[in-house]
């Protein structure tokens, strides 16, 4: 039995360029994805929260957002700040969600994941 990449993981070794064919073939593609996401938003704003992503993911993404919040906190790619905010999802009446940012084993990651720069010969 092969055991499953932790989010940590996922995000180090995912390709910039990822085909779509690939991503299918995975059996929790969309909650990939919405990792993903998450992961992506949080790098280029300082905090977060669930009601941010919701305005961004594709209505299909709303049901795994919880999830990939909870698997990338989880992972030590995000934490949350103290912070909580009403909720904006009509269903939850309003309840408080945290706010998130990434933390320093996120940003890592995501410089590990950029391609290097290489200086030109003059």
């Amino acid at each position: 039995m092969t055991r499953s990449l932790t989010p940590a993981e996922r995000l180090a070794t995912a390709e910039k360029d990822v085909l779509l064919d690939d991503i299918v073939k995975q059996s929790t593609w969309d909650r990939f994805l919405v990792e993903q996401a998450v992961f992506a938003y949080g790098l280029v704003n300082d905090t977060f929260s669930a009601n941010c992503l919701r305005d961004v993911l594709p209505e299909m993404g709303h049901g795994f957002l919880g999830a990939a919040i909870n698997s990338l906190r989880t992972g030590g790619i995000i934490r949350h700040t103290g912070q909580m905010v009403p909720s904006t999802s009509g269903p939850t009446h309003g309840h408080r969600i945290a706010v998130w940012q990434i933390t320093d084993k996120g940003r890592a990651i995501a410089a590990a994941r950029r391609p290097q720069t290489r200086e030109r010969a003059a």
